[in-house]
């Protein structure tokens, strides 16, 4: 056999079996790519992204679109050839698979976690969005959730409204530690509370339960600390003046907080907020309307722009990351608030472009 041809021979060979080793190496990765993007103002599966009952609506034309990155699951096994594909990728990344998934984390885990922080994006966009408007949106503190094994698990439930605890009111979520740690290990507690199931009865008719109050003794056990505990998380649950159903499937995480409680806006104030014009955003929301960093945000630009998107709401901690590689005819707009997304979308409605609050990156001014 020539020699040409046997070096040639062995260097195909050689490939072969560096490709099938690239397939077979497992790899610590995950795979990040950008996502569908529903625009909040219209319908998606069918049905209205935003359901307003018992209050009147409006139906504003333009877009203010969501934007999601989609990932590899914690049960993937990426393989070094696929971890060489995702690097060359302009529009994806590969990250550390501890990144997305912390260690020991299970499949099931990862999908309650991203549909409970779903869930507070939701509500936490529902009440930032009612205070913009100067709706008055009612509060009362709750049991968040009961540790199991713990003095309170059996006795009091998740959704339980604590109204107070031996006798004191309860006025906000600290007032509950404070009042249960003024017992000693070993002591009784007197919890007056209305039941889940009543509460969200009175909440679905937009009202505080007043009725139904029942008084729960629970034995305080010993934390770590050496406090007096009875094992429950207080939280906040909101009583909204009307139903605000938020409708989208398939999506998990926090980050569609902001997009969520502009469309809200939009959707009870006359006129158009985006002109017409197509907006895209991203980053989460508390109750109070501040604007979070998410992750993801390169694809999530990609994903907006690929759609048509013009304008990016762009959380103001993220800018700089942003910024390294915008898209070409999507501005990025930074907020910090659900305020400066209103002001930002005025000038977007009106064409006072020049005046939009714009992402930089990291060294520049």
């Amino acid at each position: 056999m020539p020699r040409r041809t046997a070096t040639l021979l062995a260097s195909t060979m050689m490939l072969i079996a560096l490709l099938i080793i690239a397939v077979l190496i497992p790899v610590p990765y995950a795979a990040m790519s950008p996502g569908p993007t529903v625009n909040t103002l219209g319908d998606h599966g069918g049905a209205p992204v935003l359901q307003i009952s018992g209050r009147r609506t409006y139906q504003p034309t333009g877009h203010l679109n969501m934007t999601t990155v989609r990932v590899t699951g914690p049960d993937y096994t990426m393989n070094l050839f696929e971890a060489l594909i995702g690097w060359l990728d302009h529009d994806g990344t590969v990250v550390p698979h501890k990144t997305l998934y912390p260690e020991g984390q299970t499949a099931e885990q990862a999908d309650q976690e991203n549909a409970e922080e779903f869930t507070q994006s939701q509500e936490s966009a529902k009440v930032a969005a009612l205070h913009q408007l100067h709706i008055p949106v009612a509060e009362q503190t709750v049991v968040a959730s009961v540790m199991k094994d713990k003095p309170a698990d059996g006795r009091l439930h998740a959704g339980d409204v604590i109204k107070a605890v031996d006798g004191r009111p309860v006025k906000a979520m600290g007032d509950v530690a404070k009042l249960v740690t003024r017992h000693k290990p070993g002591e009784k507690t007197v919890f007056t509370v209305i039941p889940a199931k009543v509460a969200a009865a009175a909440e679905k008719k937009g009202k505080k339960p007043t009725t139904g109050q029942k008084q729960i003794t629970v034995t305080t056990a010993k934390a770590t600390n050496g406090r007096a505990i009875v094992g429950i998380q207080a939280g906040v649950d909101h009583i909204f003046p009307f139903p605000i159903d938020i409708k989208l499937a398939d999506v998990g995480g926090p980050s569609a907080g902001l997009m969520f409680a502009l469309g809200i806006v939009d959707k009870l104030t006359t006129g158009n907020m985006t002109g017409g014009k197509f907006v895209a955003g991203t980053g989460t929301i508390d109750d109070k309307g501040n604007v979070g960093p998410i992750g993801g945000i390169s694809m999530k630009t990609v994903g907006a722009r690929g759609k048509g998107a013009q304008f990016f709401l762009t959380p103001k901690d993220n800018c700089a990351t942003a910024a390294k590689d915008t898209p070409q005819g999507l501005t990025l707009v930074k907020v910090g608030t659900i305020g400066d997304a209103v002001k930002a979308l005025e000038k977007i409605r009106t064409g006072d472009t020049a005046g939009l609050p714009s992402c930089t990156p990291a060294g520049r001014s």
